[in-house]
């Protein structure tokens, strides 16, 4: 059971009463998360923001959703798993990309040094070795690209730590996290 209330978007008056107007006409549905998230308009309205600041970035969409997979698994958050395993599934990305990201891999070697990039910035909190940036930039990300990835990891990290907080009900097909050991 969520330990914070995911609110009804029909009977929200607020702030988030306009803001669950809009998730819904763009998504067809209110997910669970924004709902909770919805407590605060302030926090809702943030992570709308944010991430949609991070839509039109050069990564590109399906990078952004293997980067939100590996950061999930490597958070323990079930909820994120869930969401990016599907809607990542949705914007094309394969089932084995899908799995592989989740243990922070790829196949493709630009994708690959992504996602570790991610797994070392998340790990060092932030304070990645030198020759991680030579690596990340020889892999063919230009300083702007690698904002991205860290944006990406940021805005992954809040989601993660908040559903883990929220123990938000998984409105997403569910799935097991990877096993860390």
């Amino acid at each position: 059971m969520s330990r914070l209330t995911a609110l009804d978007p029909d009977d929200s008056t607020n702030k988030s009463k306009e803001l669950f107007d809009v998730i819904k006409k763009k998504m067809g549905m209110v997910p669970n998360m924004m709902r909770t998230m919805g407590n605060s308009p302030s926090v809702l309205n943030g992570y709308l923001g944010f991430s949609g600041a991070l839509e039109g970035a050069s990564l590109g969409s399906k990078l952004s959703e293997l980067i939100a997979l590996t950061v999930a698994n490597e958070n323990g958050c079930d909820y994120c798993n869930a969401a990016h395993t599907f809607v990542g599934g949705k914007k094309g990305i394969d089932s084995n990309a899908i799995d592989m990201a989740r243990d922070g891999f790829s196949t493709d070697l630009k994708t690959k040094a992504a996602l570790e990039f991610a797994k070392e910035v998340l790990a060092t909190k932030g304070r990645v070795s030198d020759i991680s940036i030579e690596s990340i930039k020889n892999a063919g990300y230009n300083d702007g690209a690698i904002a991205e990835i860290i944006a990406s990891v940021a805005l992954s990290v809040f989601t993660n730590y908040f559903n883990n907080v929220a123990d938000t009900e998984i409105d997403f097909p569910k799935l097991s996290l990877i096993n860390k050991n």
